[in-house]
């Protein structure tokens, strides 16, 4: 008696190779840095932009992510 076995991996995905995902994926930890930084250190120490428009734009956010902010 034969067991019909079937593979783990589809052979229907296409493979992307590392060269194609690279710059989508430091692009996206680049987008994710700077969101952290305008959630969590804008309107401190390292100030990029002047006023509270910022702060208070991401207020509940800092929040959220456990920022403390005042």
């Amino acid at each position: 008696m034969t067991v019909a076995t079937r593979s783990a991996v589809s052979s229907d995905l296409p493979i992307v190779p590392m060269q194609d995902i690279a710059p989508w994926a430091i692009l996206t930890a680049l987008l994710a840095v700077l969101l952290v930084y305008f959630v969590g250190a804008e309107q401190g120490a390292w100030s990029v932009i002047a006023g509270t428009d910022v702060h208070e734009f991401v207020h509940d956010a800092r929040h959220l992510l456990g920022f403390p902010c005042h």
